[in-house]
């Protein structure tokens, strides 16, 4: 899997599964956060709920730092789909991104796991370096590929979304 060096280093924050009472501080993490799409509050406690097992939330002390959130679709069951990645402001750049998903990875959900796959706009640089920099780590590649054009959006202003599909690993 992924070689652990610097992540290790990330001992004194915590990584679980979230449970359904989790969904509410996944909500409002995003909403603090400028640069990600809030989805409905029910998005999260499904998420929470229903895909615990393919989730990861990162904790210091009981505070919720950060989580991924992500499922394996149907029709493709050897891919892991992110659909969000966050971490509080405060707690950037100190590789809690990396280590959500290398927890997701590592977890007995992914065990038949061979790509992940996310959709990440253009202006998402964070995201971007986020995934390469994955892809780099596990010694895969990384295909980018358009997924969503602006005009599927329903509301104007929506950039496009290129899925960023990682593996085989």
């Amino acid at each position: 899997m992924i070689k652990t060096t610097e992540l290790d280093k990330l001992t004194s924050f915590s990584y679980r599964n979230p449970t359904k009472e989790d969904g509410a501080k996944m909500w409002e993490l995003i909403k603090n956060t400028s640069n990600m799409d809030l989805n409905s509050a029910y998005s999260y406690l499904m998420f929470s709920n229903y895909f615990g097992d393919t989730c990861v939330v990162a904790e210091d002390k009981d505070e919720m730092i950060g989580f991924v959130s992500a499922f394996r679709p149907p029709a493709s069951p050897d891919t892991i789909f992110v659909w969000q990645v966050a971490v509080n402001q405060m707690y950037r750049g100190q590789g809690i991104g990396n280590k959500l998903l290398n927890e997701l990875l590592s977890r007995d959900a992914c065990e038949n796991v061979h790509y992940l796959e996310a959709t990440v706009s253009p202006s998402n640089l964070p995201s971007q370096s986020l995934f390469k920099g994955l892809a780099k780590r596990m010694n895969c590649p990384c295909e980018i590929s358009d997924c969503f054009t602006e005009e599927m959006f329903p509301e104007p202003g929506h950039e496009a979304e290129q899925t960023y599909r990682i593996g085989p690993f």
